[in-house]
């Protein structure tokens, strides 16, 4: 069962722990910040957030279709100096779609919710 549950690093502590993790492979986890998702010819530069920390993150990729504003995603990388490097992104869900409790502050409590 391990190896289906996906670990990861709050934004928070990726960055409090940043200097420690060095170059190493790892996965981080926050809300989209929104408007920062700008595509690219090889993949998009967004923001995450969580914990009033946040995190510039370069994707290298195709994204999933749940990406967009506010969605609570966890890449999968590593630190290039302040920036993150990431190769995957995964949306972060179960039964329902929520930011991180922390990101509240920048992104609605349902994301996903479609408007009527």
């Amino acid at each position: 069962m391990q190896r289906n549950v996906v670990f990861f690093k709050t934004v928070s502590d990726a960055v409090a722990s940043r200097a420690h993790d060095g170059t190493r492979t790892l996965r981080i986890g926050g809300a989209v910040v929104p408007g920062s998702i700008h595509q690219n010819a090889s993949g998009a530069r967004f923001e995450l957030v969580e914990g009033g920390q946040t995190v510039l993150v370069v994707h290298h990729g195709t994204e999933p279709t749940l990406f967009q504003d506010c969605a609570p995603v966890v890449a999968d990388g590593h630190w290039n100096h302040d920036t993150f490097e990431s190769d995957q992104i995964l949306i972060k869900h179960g039964s329902t779609y929520r930011p991180p409790t922390h990101a509240t502050k920048v992104c609605p409590p349902d994301p996903f919710k479609l408007e009527k």
